[in-house]
């Protein structure tokens, strides 16, 4: 798990939790990685590089949002 800061708030994200873009609702998930960014599957949204932006609309990984997860 890590620290996430997200819209002027810390969050709790864990390494398998779901992160959706707040502007175009992109979802990342770590079980599928981003091809397009050249991200291997298994790679935790707390594991991306710094630069590494929706593979959408290109929005800073400050603009998504942890999903809750379904039980």
């Amino acid at each position: 798990m890590s620290t996430f800061e997200n819209f002027g708030k810390r969050e709790i994200v864990s390494d398998d939790d779901r992160m959706e873009c707040g502007i175009c609702w992109h979802v990342y998930d770590p079980a599928e990685g981003d091809p397009v960014g050249q991200i291997e599957p298994g790679t935790s949204f707390a594991e991306l590089p710094q630069d590494w932006r929706c593979p959408n609309c290109d929005a800073l990984q400050t603009q998504f949002i942890r999903l809750r997860h379904e039980r």
